[in-house]
């Protein structure tokens, strides 16, 4: 089988990144920031009942191309491929999801992260986890806290695993949990069949969004936007309609949107049958 290309010209396009990427932490730190901004996380596919093929072509030809946006297994995916044809040393990794979950939770690993090695220190590099999204890499061999433009972050160990933490307030709340083995194709694409076709998972029945800019992030979960400025508290607001929702995926998480009676029919279900007809 002959080995996809990627092509890095076209994803530095797609996140409007300017000059010539080098393999320091000032190009990662642009990366993620650029990528983040320009790409959302959405879930479009599962919700609409279509397969997420995360092999690199059809990353590339839907996040890249058709200019969607995606989950962790395609966000990350994207990302490994344009760092490593920088040059950047990066495995994939996995993780065991922990937010808002309950204290004796033991979910399985079902979220894609990176491992990325810069002058013999390791990062922590996610840009695929919705609204808790680290913007910026995380290194490993400390326990203090890192500021990225969004929030801080801090890692802990718990045994021979690493715990991913972020500030909510005045509290530390926990993201997830994960070590360093690293992960193969095959175990990536068990981990995405089960999170976009098993009828338990949110992707499957729920609408969730998220991106982040330079004055705070933007979350969607249905019909219900949330806007959380870098300083001060944040706003709610209930989308009055089908049509308003679309206004938003487009608008605001500046997606493509897939065109078809499927689409419609997916975002009416969110709605009461009268607002619907309104």
């Amino acid at each position: 089988m002959t080995a996809v290309k990627f092509n890095l010209t076209d994803y530095l396009q797609r996140i409007d990144y300017r000059g010539r990427p080098s393999v320091d932490l000032d190009t990662l730190k642009s990366l993620i920031t650029l990528h983040t901004e320009a790409i959302p996380f959405e879930n479009l596919s599962p919700f609409l009942g279509q397969p997420v093929e995360i092999d690199l072509a059809s990353v590339q030809r839907k996040l890249v191309k058709t200019r969607r946006g995606g989950y962790c297994y395609e966000q990350n995916a994207l990302l490994r491929a344009a760092l490593q044809a920088i040059g950047f040393p990066v495995s994939g990794l996995a993780a065991r999801v922990l937010w808002q979950a309950p204290t004796d939770h033991q979910p399985a690993q079902s979220h894609m992260i990176l491992r990325v090695e810069i002058e013999d220190a390791g990062y922590l590099v996610d840009v695929g986890f919705g609204g808790q999204t680290p913007t910026a890499p995380l290194r490993l061999d400390t326990s203090a806290e890192q500021a990225t433009q969004h929030g801080l972050y801090r890692l802990s160990r718990v045994g021979d695993d690493y715990l991913l933490e972020t500030r909510i307030a005045r509290d530390w709340s926990p993201v997830y949990r994960f070590d360093l083995q690293e992960q193969l194709a095959g175990d990536y694409k068990v981990f995405n069949w089960y999170c976009s076709t098993h009828p338990e998972s949110r992707f499957v029945n729920q609408l969730v969004a998220a991106r982040a800019f330079s004055g705070g992030r933007h979350t969607l979960l249905n019909r219900e936007l949330r806007y959380y400025p870098l300083n001060g508290p944040g706003t709610v607001v209930h989308l009055a309609g089908p049509q308003a929702l679309r206004d938003t995926l487009v608008d605001v998480f500046r997606i493509t949107l897939p065109e078809g009676p499927e689409m419609e029919r997916a975002l009416a279900r969110l709605f009461p049958a009268s607002e619907v007809r309104a």
